[in-house]
């Protein structure tokens, strides 16, 4: 690739990886019940409200999932990669686009549960405001993940649980994720 596909590569990772994050994190919120009277979670459902409310009329929640959501995100990343082998002047082949969308979805997924895991530990460690918008919600994410772990994976007064937590889920994105993706890429490129 040359200097001015991957500058282009790179603005559209950014840009659909912003409006992904925000369909990700408002799934979670509404599949972990978030509190709504959250100033971020009213944030999220009034920029994700226009494009889902018609998705839903459609595609009912499966056991708290917003499945809307997550069609959205997926028809998101499989627009991303078409742009990409666009901008490299490639036709993809479809399933392997379709493929390559699948693998993205899920990794972005873990990609989220990793870094709200992360950062509710990080706060946890910290002295931060609990009542924090952004302390509750990261809270109510990221603590239903780590609390089958809580307490069986501690070692002098330690507790390892998001630790394990994250490396399960770095796990999952390299053998679950990565596989799914790297197939689809390769159908998609004709290799």
């Amino acid at each position: 690739m040359n200097y001015l596909t991957n500058a282009g590569t790179l603005l559209l990772d950014f840009a659909f990886g912003a409006i992904v994050v925000l369909f990700v994190v408002r799934m979670l919120a509404e599949a972990f019940r978030a509190d709504f009277n959250n100033p971020i979670c009213q944030m999220l459902y009034r920029f994700t409200n226009p494009v889902l409310r018609p998705v839903r009329k459609v595609l009912p929640t499966v056991r708290r999932v917003n499945t809307g959501a997550l069609l959205v995100v997926y028809i998101l990343e499989c627009l991303k990669w078409l742009l990409i082998v666009a901008i490299a002047g490639v036709a993809p082949n479809v399933i392997g686009l379709l493929i390559t969308g699948l693998g993205e979805t899920l990794d972005i997924v873990l990609l989220t549960f990793v870094v709200l895991v992360f950062v509710w530990s990080l706060m946890s460690m910290l002295s931060t405001d609990r009542y924090h918008p952004v302390a509750r919600l990261v809270n109510s994410l990221a603590e239903p993940i780590v609390r089958p772990l809580r307490g069986r994976a501690t070692l002098g007064g330690l507790d390892f649980s998001p630790t394990l937590v994250i490396l399960g889920l770095i796990l999952a994105r390299m053998l679950i994720a990565a596989p799914i993706r790297d197939i689809g890429m390769a159908m998609m490129m004709g290799g």
